[in-house]
């Protein structure tokens, strides 16, 4: 009974936060702190101090920043310009044209990025116009750019992968080279869905593009050059067991601002306004991380954790019922919270539940990623959704409705992790060495 009343008071105190609007992070501090003085006699500013500064501290989560700011100087680059001309020529003659080019440049994207938003962003105001211009179907093109950016997630070097990492204390690096593998084969699951309805939609029917040699497509090839070069580089380096995410998310900013530099775009402004951008993102993240560390630490005391696991363990389901528990769970909760939130917020008590269920921890990664990319593009709170709202000027339920064939794929990803879990573990298990950093 106690265990329940503490539940309910760390709930109440909760949706009553979010729900005035304070920032996430400073309504978990807030909850942490009701429980604190409610369930423990311990002073609740020093537990607060020592357990923040135990986990800001922590030299795994420098990686974060670092990859966050090499995304923010590529998005002020002519990155998408290039990678449209780079891939136009190679796309047009798949069956769906030029709209595999969402699909193939945010996976490309994604995997210097780290971010959603900044992927959905970056392709999208170089591929939304011209896609336009060229009659491919509207929500056709929201659809995929929805949805393809949300490899930004899963792909290598995901900011939500390091943001689980450092919650539930696993290395980083496992965990990115995990990721390669889901991705690709969620973009493919896109594409696969663009060549379909290129082919039994009726209303299909875009400009044809000008026919091209095989030589003047490897000229145009030429600008997709650099990034891939950046993309092997930081990816390759951490597979081989060169570097750890630290140290390649270092490497990363260092191409990135060569990149920019080769390309002319790197000014005084473009570089500080990366470096704000950047500054104002990681302080977020880890607001939200300090919140969700002394949030753990209170509710150890209320047992919620422990007793949430026993109850799960008591209902006797198997691991797939666990499975699809979860995956209801964190749809409805990523109506709500953004991704990262979502993730911190929940670990403490789904990890005793996984652990208890024998789930192996970075599959679970994979897992959660793929629902956690779902939220991006579920209302009401669906970032992917305001963005492209911003930039095409289409009501919320449209985009919406464009983009729930590319949820429908995000589900048939998770069954297809569930019956294949060497999808996400084969790679982590067969790498040389891996660095914890």
């Amino acid at each position: 009974m106690e265990t329940f009343y503490g539940i309910a008071i760390f709930l109440f105190v909760l949706f009553l936060l979010l729900g005035s609007g304070v920032w996430v992070g400073l309504a978990l501090l807030g909850v942490a702190w009701v429980g604190m003085e409610l369930f423990t006699l311990r002073p609740v500013g020093d537990a607060m101090a020592t357990v923040i500064w135990r986990s800001a501290s922590s030299w795994t989560l420098t990686a974060l920043p670092l990859f966050i700011w090499m995304g923010e100087i590529l998005f002020r680059t002519r990155l998408s310009e290039d990678m449209f001309r780079g891939l136009a020529p190679w796309m047009a003659r798949l069956p769906g044209g030029l709209l595999h080019t969402n699909i193939v440049g945010s996976t490309i994207f994604a995997a210097v990025a780290g971010s959603s938003a900044a992927t959905l962003t970056t392709v999208g105001k170089m591929s939304i116009p011209e896609l336009r211009r060229r009659k491919y179907p509207e929500n056709m093109v929201i659809g995929t750019l929805a949805g393809a950016a949300t490899l930004g997630l899963m792909i290598p070097p995901s900011l939500t992968l390091i943001v689980y990492g450092v919650a539930i204390n696993e290395s980083i690096t496992k965990l990115f080279i995990a990721g390669i593998l889901p991705g690709i084969i969620l973009a493919a699951l896109f594409m696969l869905y663009v060549a379909a309805m290129s082919k039994f939609r009726p209303s299909y029917r875009p400009l044809p593009e000008p026919p091209m040699t095989f030589n003047e497509r490897l000229r145009n090839s030429r600008f997709l050059i650099p990034v891939l070069l950046l993309i092997i580089v930081v990816i390759g380096s951490m597979y081989l067991g060169l570097a750890t995410a630290t140290e390649a998310a270092a490497i990363g900013v260092m191409g990135a601002l060569a990149l920019a530099a080769a390309q002319g775009s790197l000014t005084w402004r473009s570089f500080t306004e990366s470096l704000i951008g950047a500054t104002h993102t990681s302080a977020m993240i880890a607001l939200i991380l300090a919140g969700a560390a002394f949030l753990s630490l209170s509710m150890g005391f209320t047992g919620l954790p422990r007793a949430a696991a026993e109850w799960i363990d008591s209902l006797g389901l198997s691991r797939f019922e666990l499975l699809m528990m979860l995956l209801v769970f964190y749809i409805i909760i990523g109506c709500f919270l953004d991704g990262i939130s979502a993730v911190v917020l929940t670990i403490a008590v789904v990890e005793p539940m996984i652990r208890q269920a024998g789930i192996d921890i970075i599959w679970f990664g994979i897992f959660i990623v793929v629902v956690v990319e779902m939220a991006q593009i579920t209302p009401p709170i669906g970032f992917n959704l305001f963005v492209l709202q911003g930039m095409t000027g289409h009501e919320m339920n449209y985009i919406a409705r464009a983009a729930l064939p590319m949820f429908v794929m995000m589900i048939a990803m998770v069954f297809l992790l569930i019956a294949v879990p060497d999808i996400a573990t084969w790679l982590p298990d067969n790498m040389r060495q891996v660095g914890g950093g």
